[in-house]
């Protein structure tokens, strides 16, 4: 009795380092792992001479087919399908009306809606996805009628619910509070952006009153401070509620610092940062105006630095992109308070953070799969995605690390027709993206029919001590 496919011929790249060996496949799962002359005959054979075989990248924030971002399912995926990218969770909007916020005649907020409603129909919306998907419900309203869907969420496979605390759809601690309880009682996950909305709007409104719209001036509207304050609030309600905890997009040294101060043993609390805070600096703002605006802002060299810092001792788990795609006349403003928040990256992020990870500060690629493939698979209840593993599916990259190259927005598969890493070069190629062992993407673009990509349905993660979750 045959398999589907053997892959051959490279190195894998894994949590615990490099290892000399290949893997079987059948029916999208990996079968069997090991010396290529030990494993199962095969009906198909990849020979991936001599480059590196990685896991699949699990990005769980991304925002495709949303109030925030011209991507499509189609496109969006096409970008994390060319860059490695094999599972991504994106954002269902409670009270989001469908209409896009870039020029919007009012807000495109409603003054309720259902979770349920909002994860439907992003799953209609989903059809041609390439990658596989799962979602996030997003609390928009200080409304605890959501609080009956929770147990429904779950059952739905949608076991993480997000808040804000700044914009129009912030919510109180108060509320927080509440929410909390409840999902502490179903072991479900909280998902915080957390900047504090009355420090950021003063700041900006200062700015305002004195003509300051360069680009330049926007970090000091939104400062470190202000996100670690809002950080610091949201996690004494997580403690004291017993509520999982995962702070997204943290951007500062300040910011992890409250993290890692409630850690602990690490059992209750989970963060990630972005690949845009672990290799570019508030100097992007000069070199490229309000295109580099996304929010928390970037900041100085040594917050980048701190990124690495903390991911390394485990307060921080997770590399994500926050995609965001605009197009580059929507992002052009004459002040920056004009501008719409977001950069999109799923199709760079793999190779920008590991050319700035693996050849620039010397990490390993036990490190790189740690933090951009194992760990967001097992935070977010996917056991079966992250890693080359008997019984995982045969999600994985080919990936050369010695290809160098220039990135440059004319190879975007995303609608974004512009990217805050133009023209840098980079050491290390994705050439080719497998999900479920079928081909998605190679070097000449995208191969696969769109719809393969399914939802995933997740479970409640079980998350246990710090480092535990690899």
């Amino acid at each position: 009795m045959s398999v589907d496919l053997t892959v051959v011929g490279g190195t894998l790249a894994t949590v615990d380092g490099l290892r000399e060996a290949g893997f079987a496949v059948d029916d999208g799962t990996i079968v069997a792992v090991g010396d290529p002359d030990r494993l199962p005959a095969a009906e198909r054979t990849l020979d991936v001479d001599g480059r590196l075989v990685m896991p699949g990248v699990v990005d769980p924030h991304v925002h495709v087919d949303g109030f925030n971002s011209i991507d499509s399912y189609e496109t969006g995926t096409a970008a994390a399908a060319r860059g490695g990218v094999t599972t991504v969770i994106n954002f269902a909007w409670q009270t989001w009306t469908g209409e896009r916020e870039y020029g919007a005649d009012g807000s495109v907020w409603a003054d309720e809606g259902s979770l349920l409603d909002a994860i439907e129909r992003q799953k209609r919306k989903a059809d041609g996805a390439y990658v596989d998907y799962g979602l996030h419900a997003t609390v928009t309203a200080e409304d605890e009628s959501v609080f009956e869907e929770f147990d429904a969420l779950i059952e739905a496979g949608v076991p993480t619910v997000k808040f804000f605390t700044a914009y129009d759809i912030g919510v109180s601690n108060g509320f927080l509070r509440l929410a909390f309880e409840e999902l502490a009682d179903r072991d479900a996950v909280a998902v915080l952006h957390t900047e504090d909305a009355a420090v950021c709007e003063a700041l900006t409104e200062e700015r305002r009153r004195e003509g300051r719209g360069d680009p330049v001036d926007y970090p000091g509207a939104r400062p470190d401070y202000a996100e670690a304050m809002a950080l610091a609030d949201a996690v004494t309600l997580a403690d004291s509620t017993g509520c999982k905890y995962y702070g997204i997009h943290t951007s500062s040294r300040a910011a992890a610092a409250e993290l890692a101060a409630v850690r602990e043993d690490g059992s209750q609390f989970r963060g990630e940062t972005c690949t845009h805070y672990a290799t570019l600096t508030e100097d992007a703002y000069a070199e490229q105006g309000t295109l580099a605006l996304q929010s928390p802002p970037l900041r100085r060299a040594d917050d980048v630095d701190a990124m690495f810092e903390y991911l390394r001792e485990g307060t921080l788990d997770v590399v994500s992109t926050d995609h965001v795609a605009s197009t580059r006349e929507e992002k052009t403003v004459d002040d920056w308070w004009e501008c719409s928040f977001g950069v999109n990256g799923l199709q760079t992020s793999l190779p920008v953070f590991h050319d700035e990870a693996v050849n620039e500060r010397g990490h390993s690629y036990g490190f790189l799969v740690r933090a951009m493939c194992a760990k967001p698979a097992a935070t977010f209840g996917l056991p079966r995605k992250g890693r080359l593993a008997v019984g995982a599916d045969a999600d994985f990259v080919v990936f050369d690390p010695d290809e160098s190259y220039t990135i440059t927005a004319e190879e975007n598969a995303s609608k974004a027709d512009y990217s805050i890493y133009e023209g840098r070069e980079v050491t290390g190629r994705v050439m080719a993206t497998y999900v479920r062992g079928e081909r998605v993407a190679d070097e000449s673009g995208v191969t696969a029919d769109p719809g393969y990509g399914e939802f995933r349905a997740r479970d409640v993660p079980e998350w246990g001590a710090r480092g535990g979750n690899t």
